[in-house]
Order: structure tokens, then C-alpha cells, then sequence
């Protein structure tokens, strides 16, 4: 079954595109992925030159496609001699943009090489971390005064960048950013790997074992109701759902932008799947991004109608 799913929202007032730069070590990989979560193209380290072309080809010139951010830095050869015709290329176009320059003071971008043990990227053969620092702040003057928004990560985490940007580019919440996937799975058919969370609940009464049912599947109103009325299963949910109460909100204050809930069964077709459906609707009256798949549903009506 496919998942379903939706393209997270920006601010109406988002820019088309959005270019962002800055001192390396600055924090822009973070924002990177802050703009991925946010349904951003991203591209890393594009020349501006090509800006303009990556948009029409995305759809933006029409009207209908995702929103764009690039990373232009000192990495692009004629950063700045190209920068301000890509720029005057999107205006010309009628796509709008904004200008995100990342900085922090020199010590602070010491203590991070230090700590990463990476060279600098524009670090000439011979050169030490503080001059090739120096040398790239003298470089950016220019662009930095372009910048439409300009964040200083000396004194801020990855997290609270991360806050930063959200506040500036959507009107979500970090909860109703971080996308849940709930799905169902059966322990016949094997473990799934990418779950973060697993629930077994082969505990539960078995619809299998009434002939009525067995052909049936956990989203059909009989086998639901079979299972999610079943005083031992609504024993169950009021715990598992305080379960959740507790830890999703730890989830979302990590940072976390995905996280997958995985409801498992003998076969992957009753009990998995009402209540995998169950998770995936009470979650999403909390105010998550839920998505909702059924790994071993198919398999098992094929096995089914057998």
C-alpha cells in the first residue's frame, strides 16, 4: 500500500528561492536540512549561474513547483561576479528570493574545525584554520550586504538555528514539521529495520480465528471493530497512547524530523493494521504529520483470497 503524505507549508510570504551563504562552519548543512523538512529543493554548493535554469526546471517559473534553496559559497568559482545576475535573472523572471548569510565570530569557528578535525574547505596548501577564516570573511563582504537575513551561530546550537529558521519560513510548529510515519508489519515476514519504535501486539484477540473475519483486513469495520472494542485492546490503547504523550514531545524537542512507529502481528493483516489506523489517527488530532502505510497488507490478501 502507499503511503500517504502531504508538502509541508511555508509562509506565503516565502521567497521562490532562497540562497544561502556564509562563513563556512556557520551552521549552513543545518540549514540545509532545515529547509528539506520544510519540502525546499536543496542544492548544495550550485553556481549561481544556474540558479535561474534549476528553478524553471523545477517548476517555479510555472507556478507549481517547490520551493528552492541553494548553498552558493566560496566553493563556486565567481561567486560574486555571478551572484548578482542570477539574482537580477529571478527578478527579471518574477520569482522572488531572499539572501540568507550565516557567521560567527572567529574563535567560535575555530572550536568547531577543532572539534571536527576537518580542514577548511578554501584552505590554501600551507595555510593555517584562522587565515583561511580571515581570508573567506574578507571575501564575503560583499555578499554579506546582499543578505536579506543575516544569523550569527556563534552562541547557538544546531537546534536553535534550526528554531530560527522555522520561525522565519513557516507558520508550523516543530511538531506539525516532524513527519511520523506509522505503519504495520507482520513478524511472519520479518523485523523492519527502519522502525524507531516498535509495538507487538500479538497479544491482543485474534480475528484470524473466525472464519468471517480471516479473509477480512484490519481496515474493514468488522475486523476493526473486533479489535479496537475489545476491553483488553482499549486497556491497551489508553496506555499506549500515554505512551506516546510522553515520549513524542521528547522527540520533538531533540529535533527529530522523522520518526517511524511500527505496529506489528503475526501476519501484518488484523490486529497490526486497526491498530497501526488507531495510532495514526490519534496522533494526528495531536497536531503531527502523519503518514500511514501497511508493509505486509498485500501480501497477505493475496495469501487470502488463495
Amino acid at each position: 500500500m502507499a503511503e500517504t503524505s502531504k508538502t509541508h507549508e511555508q509562509q506565503p510570504d516565502s521567497p521562490d528561492v532562497i540562497v544561502i551563504t556564509g562563513m563556512s562552519g556557520a551552521g549552513r548543512t543545518e540549514a540545509m536540512h532545515t529547509f528539506e523538512d520544510l519540502g525546499y529543493y536543496v542544492i548544495d554548493n550550485l553556481p549561481p549561474s544556474l540558479i535561474l535554469a534549476v528553478a524553471q526546471m523545477g517548476g517555479l517559473s510555472s507556478g507549481i513547483g517547490r520551493h528552492l534553496a541553494v548553498v552558493c559559497d566560496l566553493r563556486s568559482q565567481g561567486l560574486f561576479e555571478e551572484l548578482d545576475d542570477a539574482l537580477d535573472e529571478l527578478e527579471a523572471h518574477e520569482l522572488t528570493y531572499g539572501v540568507l548569510f550565516l557567521e560567527a565570530s572567529d574563535e567560535a569557528l575555530l572550536r568547531r574545525y577543532a572539534l571536527n578535525r576537518r580542514p577548511h574547505p578554501i584552505a590554501r596548501e600551507g595555510e593555517t584554520t584562522i587565515d583561511a577564516v580571515r581570508r573567506e570573511r574578507e571575501h564575503l563582504k560583499a555578499i554579506r550586504d546582499k543578505a536579506t537575513l543575516t544569523i550569527d551561530t556563534t552562541n547557538l546550537k544546531p537546534k536553535q538555528l534550526r528554531s530560527r529558521l522555522l520561525a522565519e519560513f513557516t507558520h508550523l510548529t516543530e511538531q506539525q514539521l516532524m513527519e511520523v510515519h506509522v505503519f504495520s508489519f507482520g513478524f511472519k515476514y520479518g523485523m523492519p529495520e527502519e522502525a524507531d519504535i516498535i509495538i507487538d501486539v500479538r497479544f491482543l484477540p485474534n480475528p484470524y480465528w473466525n472464519p468471517e473475519m480471516r479473509p477480512l483486513t484490519g481496515r474493514d469495520p468488522l475486523v476493526r471493530d473486533f479489535v479496537i472494542n475489545h476491553p483488553q485492546t482499549q486497556a491497551f490503547l489508553e496506555r499506549w497512547t500515554q505512551l506516546l504523550d510522553t515520549v513524542m514531545p521528547g522527540y520533538v524537542a531533540e529535533g527529530k524530523s522523522r520518526l517511524s512507529v511500527g505496529v506489528g502481528c503475526s501476519g501484518g493483516q488484523h490486529r497490526s493494521v486497526a491498530i497501526a489506523e488507531q495510532t495514526a489517527s490519534y496522533l494526528t488530532r495531536a497536531g503531527y504529520h502523519v503518514l500511514t502505510s501497511h508493509r505486509d497488507l498485500a501480501r497477505a490478501e493475496r495469501h487470502a483470497a488463495q
